[in-house]
């Protein structure tokens, strides 16, 4: 930011002495990943625009619907049919020409979540489903990277920070995903159209503080926000409960354990090697990819233990190897065999 235009339109904040140039430099150095460019990106991509996150990446596979006009305020109703994420990625280039913005118009998966998140400093997800927010916290804490999350349903909202400077995650708030029938969405139980924008400014508030380094950060809390009654309420929790993935090192492996490769498990398989293959992932990313096995999540093993042979050889596999570590980790002392750790990717 070195023109007399860019100080005009920052000039506002650039005043604030919380943020002054300095801060204006990081937030134009910045990298942040908006998952999600519905009802809650909306208002997030335009204020971090408007203060002139450098670097933005948004993700999203669906295309513009006209119930999604009520709230999603980047939209027009000649956009009907198109990308939400090309389509909200076209609006801020408009709305601030200096930014560099990148477009994912595909779903955010298992098998690119690492790649994706890995290319960006701070994450939001705006997601509006379990599955997708499981994933996006479980990459986020295995790559170590800080997560702001947020939702929203009829009247009510959510906002926390996860995974900050070693902070508590997902999982500590929501150790395991609801059952399907007991969850709603807001197509099914609706939603008042002001709420995403009042919960998508507090997250994008957030994320400016994050970069910038000032204020009081959501870690270990969950802000909710009645929409109905205006009642605002901020609940702290403890974590982590367990030693976080991105903290275990190589040399933190018990001496009975090694790291094999996709190859040699393969030719144990042909060789008919006797051994017990346990996938410690989430039950939707084994079923949506899965190279055999049994799957316990990483939270179940514990509970599960009489469904494994201590007395044969284990290998537990997930996306990145950091849960299949901690698998290790949990039945070091409690299995009288090898354990191996092998990565999908």
């Amino acid at each position: 930011m070195n023109t007399t235009k860019s100080y005009k339109r920052y000039s506002r904040q650039i005043t604030l002495d919380e943020i002054g140039l300095k801060g204006q430099q990081k937030l134009q150095n910045a990298n942040v990943l908006i998952i999600g460019a519905g009802g809650l990106g909306c208002p997030i991509l335009l204020y971090l625009a408007g203060a002139g996150v450098g670097h933005i990446g948004i993700i999203d596979h669906d295309l513009i619907d006209e119930t999604n006009l009520q709230r999603q305020i980047l939209y027009h109703i000649s956009d009907i049919g198109k990308h939400k994420a090309d389509i909200a990625a076209e609006r801020l280039r408009l709305f601030n020409p200096e930014l560099h913005i990148d477009s994912y118009a595909f779903k955010f998966t298992s098998e690119n979540s690492a790649t994706l998140i890995k290319q960006y400093d701070l994450i939001i997800d705006g997601s509006d489903n379990f599955p997708t927010r499981y994933l996006v916290n479980d990459t986020c804490v295995e790559l170590n990277k800080p997560l702001i999350f947020g939702s929203i349903l009829q009247f009510e909202g959510q906002i926390s920070v996860f995974n900050f400077n070693g902070g508590p995650d997902y999982r500590n708030i929501y150790p395991e995903p609801p059952r399907p029938e007991d969850t709603g969405n807001c197509g099914e139980s609706g939603v008042i159209g002001t709420l995403p924008g009042i919960i998508g400014s507090l997250m994008a508030n957030e994320a400016i503080k994050i970069i910038c380094g000032f204020g009081e950060i959501l870690s270990g809390k969950l802000l909710v926000f009645n929409a109905l009654n205006n009642e605002m309420q901020c609940f702290k929790f403890a974590g982590p409960t367990i030693k976080q993935p991105s903290k275990i090192k190589e040399t933190d492996l018990p001496t009975n354990t090694k790291e094999i490769s996709l190859m040699e498990l393969q030719q144990w398989k042909s060789q008919k090697k006797e051994f017990t293959l346990i996938d410690v992932r989430e039950t939707y990313e084994f079923e949506e990819n899965n190279i055999g096995g049994i799957n316990i999540p990483l939270y179940e093993l514990n509970n599960r233990l009489d469904e494994v042979s201590l007395y044969k050889r284990i290998v537990f596999c997930c996306s990145l190897g950091k849960r299949s570590k901690i698998a290790i980790q949990l039945l070091k002392n409690k299995a009288n065999t090898e354990l191996y750790s092998v990565i999908l990717k």
